[in-house]
């Protein structure tokens, strides 16, 4: 294998004139990062004009480069290069976005671990900084970010932080280092590992990094005028891949195994009325464009009719289900109860009609089993219904309660299903839980229904058997162990308010996505993400029990930085006119990639009553919001 030569800049500062400076006589290395120890590919100094250039010979081993510069024995610099050889600029904005994007591979200086997840979480790091130049990303330049979101000027503060330290200026070093100290935790030894600390502890010491912040001289502008409930850093997407089909109401995501995101959508966007369509983005949150035998986004056909929360992967046929609940008036509601079938490249394999069958109406989730059975939550007619092995000809149900909504697979192959009593409006009806199993071919309750809740939504479980409930009518999650016990209720924090979306990473650790309160007049403009610890003791953090939360009070927000929330055609969230500041809206769904990145669904828009009117509200959300490598990715076992 011939050489590559790798070349680039080594540079403090970037964004205000006068304020940058070249850093000469810096060691410069190229690594390899893949499964196991990163490899050295080869290094140089930088010249006078912080420039560099070396020969390299990659393994090419599927994972990713990137490069490192070691100012001085406190200051490490880092560029993600990624899967392919690029020239960069290393500065302090490289290195925030490279200890974000790779929060959940670094160790100390180095990266590693599983080379598909390294693959994404390079591609989220370009969402955040443009290496060629050492730039703001053009992602967070335009909308739906730039200052519709904090994220770019969070970014910058970050990299002030940095540049103080390697121009050592008033000696931040130490109070740096001090503040970015994890409770329990070392002590960072460098710049990096500081980075590092704050991308996974982001509510660690959060008000007191935003006033070293400010005293710090602003080399990256314009930052950030507001101190942030935590140092999370989001990215918006709201591109459906055809501006004459916007996202509305996106509902819940699962991802295939290329890593794209295929994404439920409820309505058609600035009307009640049922979508028939859904999205499918690629890794970096970007339309899927149908290259290399991938689907295009939107998909149409195959019977969509305003899908609810339900869509899922069949790991046995990698082909994608999707039930259709409806919404709007009468006439956009399913003729009868439907579900959805795709290949893996957005071919329907479902009628126009959709598969229809009495046993299901108005399905909520739906979810297949490592065995490709496929298992649905009829909403509306009380039963749990299942596919085997996605055979839609020999349909198996049993009544499950009223109006099933979620549906989790536990361990031992049983389906824990939540009993909704209702969407949770006028009325707050008791929410209840089971669970099926369907043994040579019948469909068997293996749980006799406990009720616990009110107007229950997702049911998710974790690896040690326990399930966490949602229960948006008392703005509670509830832990229930193997049994059916309810052995924990944890209710207001970590921000969580009228929680709809579960989901547990690699941890166990849970996270929330919170839809907030029902009525009227509820305006929910402070959208959270909520992260609880979980039930495993070996790896939730220290010191903390089941439960209790991770996340700040307020939760993960995303707030505006003074520019209101615009749909994709720049057009006003609110079809009225009336501003919205609120990047991250009402949310049904939060979903974890192999990165860690958690992707949060814009379901509903904040101002409920704008929602209300069956036949002429407004309901769908827009986009979707990327915490970037704030989860552990979830276990593939």
């Amino acid at each position: 294998m011939s050489n590559l030569v790798f070349s680039g800049t080594v540079q403090s500062g970037g964004t205000n004139p006068g304020t940058t400076m070249r850093l000469a006589s810096v060691p410069v290395t190229l690594f390899e990062a893949t499964a196991g120890a990163p490899r050295h590919l080869g290094s140089a100094q930088t010249a006078d004009d912080g420039r560099f250039t070396f020969d390299v010979i990659p393994a090419g081993s599927g994972g990713i480069l990137y490069a490192t510069a070691r100012v001085d024995e406190h200051v490490l610099l880092a560029a993600i290069v990624g899967p392919a050889m690029r020239d960069v600029v290393i500065n302090e904005l490289t290195t925030v976005a490279a200890a974000f994007s790779m929060a959940q591979f670094a160790g100390g200086d180095e990266i590693g671990g599983d080379p598909f997840g390294l693959r994404i979480a390079a591609g989220m790091n370009d969402n955040l900084v443009d290496p060629a130049t050492g730039h703001a990303s053009p992602v967070l330049l335009a909308p739906p970010n730039a200052d519709q979101s904090n994220t770019l000027r969070s970014t910058r503060s970050l990299a002030n932080l940095v540049a103080a330290c390697v121009r050592d200026t008033y000696g931040i070093r130490e109070r740096f280092f001090g503040f970015t100290t994890p409770p329990h935790g070392t002590r960072p030894a460098n710049t990096f590992q500081a980075l590092l600390s704050i991308a996974r502890n982001p509510a660690n010491n959060a008000g007191t990094l935003y006033n070293q912040a400010l005293g710090v001289p602003a080399v990256y502008a314009p930052a950030l005028f507001a101190a942030p409930d935590a140092w999370t850093l989001a990215v918006k997407v709201n591109d459906s891949g055809d501006d004459d089909y916007l996202f509305g109401g996106p509902a819940n995501i699962v991802f295939d195994h290329n890593g794209y995101a295929w994404i439920a959508n409820n309505v058609v966007q600035g009307t009640p009325n049922s979508g028939t369509f859904i999205m499918v983005l690629q890794p970096d949150g970007k339309p899927a464009d149908g290259r290399d035998g991938t689907p295009k986004s939107p998909v149409f056909g195959g019977g969509l009719k305003g899908p609810g929360w339900g869509i899922t992967l069949s790991p046995t046929t990698r082909h994608v289900w999707v039930g259709n609940f409806g919404w709007g008036p009468e006439s956009e509601m399913p003729v009868d109860g439907t579900a959805s079938e795709f290949d893996e490249r957005g071919n329907a394999l479902s009628p126009d009609t959709g598969y229809q069958d009495d046993a299901i109406d108005r399905i909520q989730a739906i979810v297949a089993d490592g065995d490709g059975n496929v298992w649905m939550a009829s909403f509306g007619n009380g039963n749990v219904a299942v596919y085997p092995h996605g055979r839609t000809d020999d349909i198996q149900s049993h009544p499950s309660g009223d109006c099933p909504f979620g549906i989790s697979i536990d361990r031992d192959g049983h389906a824990w299903v939540s009993n909704a009593g209702g969407l949770g409006w006028p009325q707050n009806p008791d929410g209840s839980v089971t669970r099926f199993r369907l043994q040579d071919g019948t469909l068997e309750r293996t749980l006799e229904p406990v009720t616990v809740g009110k107007a229950c939504k997702v049911i998710a479980t974790d690896s040690l058997g326990n399930a966490w409930l949602a229960s948006g009518g008392d703005s509670t999650v509830y832990h229930l162990d193997s049994s059916g016990a309810v052995v924990g209720a944890y209710t207001g924090v970590g921000g969580i308010d009228a929680p709809w979306g579960l989901a547990v990473d690699g941890d166990d650790n849970v996270w929330v996505g919170n839809f907030g309160v029902l009525g009227l007049e509820s305006d929910y403009t402070r959208g959270a993400l909520t992260q609880l610890a979980g039930a495993n003791p070996a790896t939730r953090p220290a010191g903390l029990r089941a439960g209790d939360p991770i996340s700040p009070p307020t939760g993960y927000t995303l707030p505006s930085a003074g520019e209101p929330v615009l749909l994709r055609t720049g057009e006003p969230l609110y079809q009225d006119g009336t501003e919205c500041y609120s990047p991250l809206m009402r949310s049904t769904g939060c979903s974890i990639d192999r990165a860690g990145n958690v992707w949060v669904v814009n379901n509903w828009k904040p101002r409920f009553r704008t929602n209300f009117e069956t036949d002429t509200g407004n309901p769908g959300g827009d986009g979707i919001v990327i915490f970037v490598g704030l989860a552990k990715p979830p276990r593939m076992d």
